[in-house]
């Protein structure tokens, strides 16, 4: 029965509209997408990549199509005149050709339509493969077996895989396609009494299989250059069996394939199956005699007797690529004689003073406190990771400084509506710093960059004239529409006291994508699907939308070729507010390099913990260089590359690529010179290789006795994450104070300190120059765990005093300096306490603990805690044990009760008056500062009593050589106001 009419006119007109809607929304993303790399002036990007896709989807289609295809065509077409009268009568295939034949030309034209689609999006997303293939720059190094260069390695070789995959799925999809059009169309029968295929059936198969069998033969020739990267020996990298069994017969396999191929081509001209079947036979018995048990016996009986003798030049050929390719290769071992007695380095540690400046501000912890005491209104927010850089003081001296900025979280409760989350709450505001070794009187951070607008020496010195964030961390995935009508600005600035409660802006920036014309806004609404972009009144010619606010994402998207580390940090650059961005390139190709996880190899606590520190991708690498710093302008998006290594290769070879998107490493500011540190990421990468290679000696490097392990985190207790590395100024023996990255390594067996490592951080001649200081191996210096071991011993009782009702002790960052000879560790404590009108608790710095050896200091200050370590005599263990004995045996036990109960009393009170100042909305520092002398006091009383005091609430530590801090920058920052007052 027929359609009528109308009914068979709607279907195809709905499928058109179905098309035309879909054609619609793919053009509006590929639009938008232009528009974005236009507003950041990388159209190159886009225009290169998306021309390499699209010539990459064709050529992938048409070669799909035209193999696949032409076989198939080919196989109907010499279909048999009467097929089944060929082998004697008709076969099961009928019945499935009677139900396929009317339908052909559809089902035909379908199918390779989707085989085109998927084929050419396959060979598209291989775009990166074919840009480093085409310009592919030289390395200038060869490989110790093939002496081949190692871009050839690197960049053709992927090609070559890439080609050969193609290739090999084109024939054996051709292959089974065009099976079974013979077998449907009468070409050749399963189960046939005379005759099984016709002579085109079998003429057509044959040269198919030696096609594949050829493409096999050239694969077998090419696998022998994949040795380099094997994992069948102790190492990564061609082993004694790769090179003397595999490698054979990777080369006798290739020959045997390329005689079985020439079989199957000779099938074309002898009637039968045996000149393919014993090819067949032939090669698949050579690939499992010669492929796999040959080795296996070689591995078996020659190398595992004698694995050291048979390994060693192969794990040699490891060490050195490896070491190369994570940039260590020039990382200096040096012995230390560290002392682990203070009383023998007392006279060094007198004039010692590297480490009276260090940072004891943790930026993961006064994060916290930052939010509390300089968020000003509930809907902003800082990253609960703050970063470390340096700026200087008064008297011109760098200083370790905890910056951040205050961004926003979006409308308050209850604002929620369109307008106000994306053309009123458009962007944050401020830069906030203060010095890492300072605290204020009432042990807040001493904050000289601070408030809104931005106030403080800091912001004078540095000349800060722009503070607004419209690009941060924190800012999601959501977009903006900024600019408008600069008369009636409706952008929050910043809230203000009086009038209307705050003070508006409107955005003049040069980064966003015009929406004020109807084609815009058209695709803008279609591609966030918000019709109210397209109908707003506030929408107008001014109006540009910002999006991809991310700094991380805005260069991931401007350069998709280079990996980006976890944790952007912002900077005053040239009066405004910049991200710094370090970037790299990688690799998983390098031969003999060793391969491991990117994200095992940084995985630490601050990955773990913190949201605005991303986890790199589980992707496996052996190769990685800092070759680019990237900036992020924080008012108007602008992305800055710079070549930082520019003699690497990699970069290199997407620089010829993409010309003029970097910058040479020459027009970087000196402003923004001062603030370039060496990166976190690469750092931790290159910890987790120097765990193992640090040994350059094969041998040793086989026993792994003298392997390391990054420590876990002391202040995370019983979890098993590494400790992350700090960024502090520290002086290694022989050299001046540098701002330097750290990290300490500790044997694979035992918790002593087997090694401390620094990189030092400024940009200049030394910057990048890793040096670790091993450790003596006849004198055991504790680790980091017995460190915080013994800290924790020591005050468990005063801890437990402190951790009563509301507040809780945590500990700091434990840093680990080289001083006065030997090891110092020092780590910041705090009381966290809830203050009041509904704000979360936050820490307040109180208490420094030294430890240097077994001895142990805890004071106010740093000054004061080394002072107790190194400023008096020094007893042993049974001494110290002797001596509290006799004190024990002559003290008046009813006295010490007496004056313990009074003290304790006295401390309760003080302790309770201090925390209800806190409490207080906004807290009343003056009576805070006033009850914790108070309880200083009567901690004085406990003391004396016999009794270790607790770490009472309001410290002032400071790394300055006075013996106490006077209040720096401000002395009490506003708190955050309550939500009522925020909203």
């Amino acid at each position: 029965m027929r359609l009528p009419r109308r009914p068979r006119l709607l279907l195809p007109v709905a499928i058109a509209l179905v098309a035309i809607v879909a054609l619609f929304f793919l053009f509006s993303g590929i639009y938008t997408d232009y528009l974005w790399f236009s507003a950041v002036d990388y159209t190159r990007v886009f225009s290169s990549v998306l021309l390499t896709q699209v010539v990459l989807f064709l050529i992938g289609a048409v070669l799909m199509v035209g193999i696949v295809g032409g076989n198939m065509l080919l196989a109907y077409r010499t279909r048999p005149t009467f097929g089944p009268a060929v082998f004697g009568g008709g076969s099961g295939a009928d019945r499935y050709r009677a139900a396929l034949d009317p339908h052909r030309k559809l089902i035909f034209i379908v199918g390779l339509a989707l085989l085109a689609l998927f084929a050419g999006s396959s060979l598209a997303g291989q775009w990166h493969t074919w840009i480093e293939f085409a310009n592919a720059q030289p390395f200038g190094t060869t490989d110790a077996e093939f002496k081949r260069d190692i871009s050839f390695f690197m960049f053709e070789l992927p090609f070559i895989r890439l080609v050969l995959n193609f290739l090999f799925t084109a024939v054996i999809l051709s292959a089974i396609l065009a099976a079974i059009t013979h077998y449907l169309y009468g070409g050749f029968r399963l189960q046939s009494p005379g005759v099984h295929a016709s002579k085109a059936a079998r003429i057509h198969l044959s040269v198919l299989l030696g096609v594949f069998v050829l493409l096999k033969a050239i694969a077998y020739w090419y696998d022998q250059f994949d040795l380099v990267f094997s994992d069948r020996g102790f190492v990564h990298g061609a082993s004694y069996t790769d090179i003397n069994a595999v490698l054979p017969a990777k080369n006798i396999l290739a020959i045997i394939a390329l005689i079985c191929a020439l079989m199957f081509f000779a099938g074309i001209f002898r009637p039968g199956g045996m000149l393919p079947g014993v090819s067949f036979g032939l090669l698949a018995l050579s690939a499992v005699l010669i492929g796999g048990v040959y080795p296996m016996l070689v591995e078996q009986f020659q190398v595992r007797p004698n694995q050291q003798a048979k390994e060693s030049p192969y794990i040699a050929r490891n060490i050195e690529a490896t070491r190369d390719a994570y940039n260590v290769d020039d990382a200096k071992v040096e012995p230390y004689s560290a002392v682990a007695d203070p009383s023998q380095v007392r006279e060094n540690a007198a004039g010692d003073t590297s480490v009276t400046g260090v940072r004891l501000l943790d930026p993961a912890l006064v994060s916290a406190t930052y939010e509390q005491t300089q968020r000003i209104r509930g809907f902003y927010n800082f990253a609960d990771q703050l970063d470390v850089d340096r700026y200087p003081d008064a008297n011109g001296k760098l200083t370790d400084h905890i910056v951040a900025v205050r961004e926003l979280t979006g409308p308050p409760e209850g604002q929620n509506n369109w307008i106000n989350r994306h053309l009123v709450y458009t962007h944050g505001y401020g830069f906030v710093a203060a010095p890492g070794n300072q605290v204020d009187s009432s042990g807040l951070p001493a904050y000289d960059a601070k408030d809104m607008p931005v106030t403080g020496p800091l912001a004078e010195r540095t000349g800060l004239k722009e503070s607004r964030i419209y690009f941060g961390e924190t800012t999601g995935a959501d977009y903006v529409i900024a600019g408008g009508n600069p008369e009636r600005p409706q952008e929050l600035d910043y809230p203000e006291t009086g009038g209307t409660g705050q003070k508006n802006t409107t955005y003049t920036g040069k980064g966003g994508v015009p929406v004020g014309s109807f084609i815009n806004r058209l695709f803008y609404a279609a591609k966030y699907s918000e019709v109210n972009i397209l109908l707003s009144g506030d929408v107008n010619d001014n109006s540009k939308i910002l999006y991809e606010r991310s700094p991380r994402d805005r260069i991931a998207k401007v350069a998709p070729f280079l990996t980006l580390d976890s944790d952007p940090y912002p900077a005053i650059i040239d009066g405004r507010v910049t991200w710094i961005v370090d970037a790299y390139t990688t690799s998983n190709s390098y031969p003999y390099s060793q391969s491991e996880s990117l994200q095992e190899m940084t995985r630490d606590t601050a990955t773990d913990r913190s949201r605005v520190i991303a986890q790199q991708p589980q992707d496996k690498i052996n190769y990685m260089r800092n070759s680019v710093k990237a900036t992020v302008d924080a008012y108007d998006g602008t992305v800055t590359l710079y070549a930082w290594d520019p003699d690497d290769p990699v970069l290199k070879t997407w620089s010829s690529a993409f010309p003029g998107i970097i910058q040479p490493k020459t027009e970087m500011s000196e402003s923004l010179l001062a603030h370039v540190r060496y990166p976190e990421d690469l750092f931790k990468v290159q910890r987790y290789t120097l765990s193992r290679y640090h040994i350059t000696d094969a041998a040793a490097f086989y026993s792994g006795q003298d392997f390391w392990n990054v420590p876990n985190d002391p202040s995370q207790g019983e979890q098993n994450v590494k400790q992350p590395p700090y960024y502090l100024t520290t002086t290694m023996p022989g050299d001046q104070p540098k701002f330097s990255l750290t990290t300490t390594f500790v044997p694979r067996q035992g918790p002593n300190l087997a090694a401390f490592m620094a990189v030092d951080s400024t940009a200049g001649d030394g910057y990048g120059k890793l040096r670790i200081l091993r450790m003596p191996s006849n004198t055991p210096i504790p680790g980091p765990g017995q460190a915080q071991n013994a800290f924790q011993s020591r005050f468990a009782g005063e801890l437990n005093l402190l951790g009563v009702g509301a507040s809780s002790v945590r500990y700091g960052n434990l840093l680990t300096l080289p001083y006065a000879g030997g090891l110092v560790y020092i780590e910041p404590v705090y009381i966290q306490v809830a203050a009041g009108g509904g704000q979360e608790p936050y820490p307040i710095l109180q208490r420094v603990l030294v430890s240097f050896g077994s001895e142990i200091g805890v004071a106010r200050n740093l000054d004061e805690a080394l002072a107790q370590v190194f400023g008096k005599e020094q007893t042993t263990g049974d001494q110290q044990q002797q001596q509290s004995q006799e004190n024990q045996q002559q003290e008046n036990q009813q006295q010490q009760q007496s004056a313990l109960q009074t003290a304790i009393g006295d401390a309760q009170k003080a302790y309770d008056d201090a925390t209800k100042a806190l409490q207080s909305d906004p807290p009343n520092w003056e009576e805070f500062g006033k009850a914790q002398q108070r309880l200083d006091d009567a901690l004085e009383k406990l003391r004396t009593a016999g009794v270790q005091a607790p770490v009472t609430p309001t410290p002032s530590p400071t790394g300055s050589p006075s013996p106490s801090p006077s209040p720096t920058g401000s002395a009490t920052p506003a708190p955050t106001e309550s939500p009522e007052q925020g909203s």
